[in-house]
């Protein structure tokens, strides 16, 4: 009987090398092939900001922009993202921003055209699961703002719904440690609302409840 390929596993885990510091995590990824998503892929694009930051941004995947720099939120929605965290009185120089799915996932409506974003399956985002749990175990975030709902059910399982909890702050196990969290829309969705303005002042209304829960806990 053939052995299965890596990526037919289905999970990051033996690619997750123990008792690794961030940039160790980083280079290791690189070489990640936990699910198939990794051979369209141009390469792995892992968490990056303040190491020992007290709020981490978790979204779905990397966009184009992304997938092509090897960092995550570099595209027009993570220009959006600063914009609306500094108007929120959060330092976006002060935090952690990383994605559920570490690879990005796209289709092309004809060869040679541009590449498409598509939704990561629940099997994908569990897939890349380790990487996220040891970025939190590392950073130990005192709250996780979640972007969008493929972040939220990589993290609170399939029932997630955005619309139901953004703005409110949640208190749930994360990868075996007590989280708080702080739901709202992924900044694309703003770039796509029909009223960007006020789908805007949404996505800050939300981010300001971040930094009141941040206000009122001092920095360690």
């Amino acid at each position: 009987m053939p052995t299965k390929a890596p990526e037919d596993q289905y999970t990051a885990e033996p690619f997750v090398p123990d008792g690794a510091d961030l940039s160790a995590l980083r280079r290791a990824a690189a070489g990640c092939r936990g699910c198939p998503l990794h051979r369209d892929a141009t390469q792995t694009v892992f968490g990056t900001g303040d190491p020992h930051a007290r709020v981490m941004l978790v979204g779905e995947q990397p966009g184009d922009q992304e997938d092509r720099q090897g960092t995550p939120f570099v595209g027009p929605a993570g220009k959006l993202l600063d914009r609306a965290l500094a108007e929120a009185g959060i330092d976006p120089a002060e935090s952690y921003v990383t994605n559920a799915v570490k690879h990005f996932k796209f289709t092309r409506a004809e060869p040679g055209k541009r590449r498409i974003h598509k939704a990561p399956s629940l099997r994908e985002m569990t897939a890349c699961g380790p990487w996220l749990a040891a970025e939190l175990a590392l950073v130990e975030p005192e709250l996780i703002v979640i972007l969008g709902a493929t972040a939220g059910k990589a993290l609170l399982g399939s029932s997630f719904r955005v619309s139901q909890v953004r703005g409110t702050v949640l208190e749930e196990e994360i990868h075996g440690r007590p989280e708080r969290l702080v739901p709202t829309v992924h900044p694309s969705a703003v770039l796509r609302a029909d009223d960007r303005e006020q789908a805007y002042r949404g996505l800050v209304g939300d981010l300001e409840v971040a930094a009141r829960v941040l206000a009122r806990e001092p920095s360690s």
